[in-house]
Formats: C-alpha cells, structure tokens, sequence
C-alpha cells in the first residue's frame, strides 16, 4: 500500500464521484467511497473489496462525517486525497429562494466540504502531504442569474480554498479546485431545490434559463469519464494546478467574464486610484 494513494471521494454513488472512484479503483489505488446511497456504493467498488470501502455519509452530519473518516482510517491508515464532490443545485431568483433553502445550499455546498477538509487536515499535517480536491462549479468563478444562491456557495468553497491554499502548501498538502461547465451526470433533475412560490415579475429571466438546462439533460457536452481521467492527472502533476475549468463552454464562460471584468476594472481604474490619500496631495 505505500505505492498507492488513498482516496477519501464524497458524493460517489453518481455523476463526477462515480466516475472517479472508478478511474481510481481502475489504476490500482485506493478509494474509500461515501455517499448517503449504500447500496450504489457497494456495486461500485464489487470486485475491488481488497481495495476499497464504502461508507454510509451524509456530509451535512457531523456524526456522518466523523463516522466515515474514522472507518477510512481504520482500515487504510491515512487519507491521501480528499475529493470533495458531493453536491446539490439550487435554482430560482434570489428573492424567490427561501433562507432556509439557502442554507440547505450552504450547508452542502460550502460547510459539509469545509468540516471534510477541517478533519483530514491534521493527518495530512502530520505526513507533510496530502491533497485536497473541492469540487464547484463554473458558478464558482461566474455567476448566473436564477443561480445566485448555488453561485453563492461556490464562490465561497473557492475563496475558502484559495485562502486553504497558500497557508498548506509549505507542508507538503496540494489543493485543487474544480470547475465544470455542463456534464453529463444527474445534476439536473429533481433533487435541485426549487422555490416553494414564483414571482411573476422574474419571470422573463428565470424561465428560459430553468428551460435551457432542463433541456440539456442528459445531452450536456462534457464526459465525466475523461474528466475523471484528467482529475487523476492533476492529482499526479508535481505542480498540479489550483484551479482546473473543466469543458469547453466553462472555459468559453470564464474567458468572456474575466475580459468583461477586466474591461470595467481598467475603465474605472484611475478614479478607483484617485481615492488614495497619496493621490491627494
């Protein structure tokens, strides 16, 4: 076992999860697989049992969560890379979205990540290395009108694990950040929160974008075996990248709102200076 990595991968019973576990189990290294549907799990990993453990986690459940890392510890004695997965949509205008189901997004999203990483830290610690993958989103990098609170807690997973970044490099721990565009998993559907009323009045906005993505289902343009695949690769990448855009149209999103923002960043730019108290004087 000291050749081979071991996996910790939430949200694995389905979509981005699944199709690592597999590519990981594929390649001989170790995968601990959680996610709250057992029984997927344990077809999953049939025939690799030597290798692999599934766990019953629910990553919102402190219970869950401490449960799950200790059975991974006990049976593997270290978790090399942590895969932060597991996920949930949320769509709808924000004055729709109750609090309650931004929190529920939030707590998901953004906490049930964060505690993972909080607890497999001081093993990583300990053996000076590690590495820590947080699944987000586009959304994470660019936000979208009707998914401003699935935005939200991306954008706050990726400031979180920016800032994760610089204070654990110098001990060996790597982070990686990924950001899919459209991906043919069972992200869209039914188990996307939704808001309990509609208002009228966002209509015009929210309704071709909800008809867009359901439209999609199914037919989306990103393979999440390859992005497995290339997962794996920048897990294995000496100088692996902290931000890894996966799919044609993220790369196309993030290149138009990055020049957009660059534009209005420069067009401002001098009389942002000018609040300087050196400008003044």
């Amino acid at each position: 076992m000291a050749n081979e990595k071991v996996w910790f991968i939430t949200g694995a019973s389905s979509g981005f999860g699944y199709e690592l576990a597999k590519a990981v189990l594929a390649r001989g290294d170790i995968a601990v697989v959680g996610a709250r549907r057992i029984e997927r799990l344990k077809r999953l990993i049939s025939g690799y049992e030597d290798h692999a453990l599934a766990v019953a986690l629910d990553v919102t459940e402190a219970s869950s969560r401490e449960c799950a890392l200790k059975a991974a510890v006990e049976r593997f004695g270290r978790i090399d890379v942590l895969a932060n997965i597991a996920g949930r949509g949320i769509n709808g205008a924000v004055e729709e979205l109750s609090i309650d189901q931004v929190r529920q997004a939030f707590e998901l999203n953004f906490f049930g990540a964060i505690e993972l990483v909080r607890a497999a830290l001081p093993g990583m610690r300990a053996n000076r290395s590690g590495h820590i993958i947080n699944m987000t989103s586009i959304c994470g990098l660019v936000a979208m009108s009707d998914l401003g609170a699935y935005c939200a807690s991306k954008f706050a997973l990726e400031a979180w694990t920016e800032a994760l970044a610089g204070e654990v490099r110098h001990l060996g721990i790597k982070t990686t950040l990924v950001e899919p565009g459209g991906f043919r998993t069972e992200f869209e559907g039914g188990a996307i929160l939704r808001p309990e009323t509609r208002i009228a009045d966002y209509a015009s906005v929210v309704d071709p974008i909800e008809h867009q993505l359901s439209a999609a289902a199914g037919n989306q343009i990103g393979d999440p075996a390859i992005a497995a695949k290339i997962i794996l690769d920048a897990v294995d990448d000496p100088t692996s990248p902290l931000r890894l855009v996966l799919g044609s149209d993220a790369n196309s999103y993030w290149e138009s709102h990055s020049n957009q923002t660059a534009e209005d960043i420069a067009r401002w730019r001098d009389r942002g200076v000018s609040t300087d108290f050196s400008a003044l004087s």
